[in-house]
């Protein structure tokens, strides 16, 4: 009975709320506009959370991506700057043929993946156009620590015509825009395998589980021993997978590990300051709690 009248109460709820909406855009419009907008969108964001949700559309060829173990997503824990410098190698050996990270500068990898004398002798290796010098036309001159990393297309028309119309994305927040981040991308570029039975793979396409719909325009990118680490780990297709993901997830939260610092300071100030609070005021007050009044006639 009383699943029963879950239902008529929400649908009450909802017209009610609705109702009201409308109501204040109505009364309030004439007097201050930021008030009626503000009231419609706190009973329209209730209309939202209490109308039926819409049963979402699944997809029998897309995999979720398991919830796998990041160690420097504890609260205490950092990046493992052996495994960002891994990445980075695989990202410039592999990934940066296609795709590009314009939001990093040589310059913010200093102390994170290599020296300040490696980045700049690497940086010297690439070209870039500057300019206009002094007669008005663009230059070419070895790249800075102050440059973003290279791209490896001018533009996106470029990128299309080299990978069959599909263009590769920008890496810079991709952990970000994607949900469950991390997990999607190592389960992306591990998850490659033959289609299952009766699955037809259009030509220039390669079947992915993980990947929406199943059909992916990206070959697949790592293979074992496709580098060949500086530290002698073996480069296995997990292992790439792991580190790239890795330092996808540095480009996209480069502060995480100083934004951990800050709230363990903050949090050690905030503790003194509650210690140092309650003994002043046990301190304090102690003389008027304990003191005893007598009323005389």
């Amino acid at each position: 009975h009383n699943s029963a009248a879950w239902p008529r109460l929400l649908g009450g709820l909802s017209l009610f709320l609705g109702t009201m909406a409308q109501q204040l855009k109505t009364v309030f419009a004439r007097y201050n506009k930021g008030i009626a907008l503000a009231a419609a969108s706190t009973a329209t964001a209730g209309l939202t959370l209490l109308s039926p949700a819409a049963p979402s559309a699944k997809c029998d060829d897309v995999l979720h991506a398991p919830a796998l173990p990041w160690e420097h997503m504890g609260l205490l824990s950092s990046y493992d700057c052996a495994s960002l410098r891994r990445g980075f190698q695989v990202y410039r050996q592999v990934c940066a043929t296609c795709h590009s990270i314009e939001r990093i500068h040589y310059r913010e990898l200093v102390g994170v993946t290599h020296s300040t004398e490696e980045l700049v002798e690497m940086a010297s290796e690439v070209e870039v156009v500057d300019g206009p010098n002094d007669e008005g036309e663009m230059f070419e001159r070895p790249a800075k620590l102050t440059d973003p990393l290279p791209r490896p297309y001018e533009n996106e028309e470029q990128g299309r015509l080299a990978n069959g119309g599909a263009y590769p994305p920008d890496l810079s927040l991709m952990v970000k825009a994607r949900h469950s981040g991390q997990d999607y991308l190592f389960s992306l570029l591990t998850g490659y395998c033959d289609p299952p039975a009766g699955k037809d793979v259009m030509p220039g396409l390669y079947y992915n589980p993980y990947f929406p719909g199943g059909m992916i325009a990206m070959p697949p990118p790592l293979n074992d021993d496709g580098v060949e680490y500086e530290d002698g780990t073996p480069a296995t297709i997990s292992q790439q997978a792991r580190d790239v993901v890795q330092f996808l997830n540095w480009c996209a939260e480069p502060e995480a590990d100083g934004r951990k610092k800050d709230a363990f300071t903050y949090m050690m100030v905030l503790g003194m300051t509650a210690l140092v609070t309650g003994y002043y005021k046990r301190f304090r007050w102690s003389i008027l709690k304990t003191r005893s009044i007598s009323y005389v006639k």
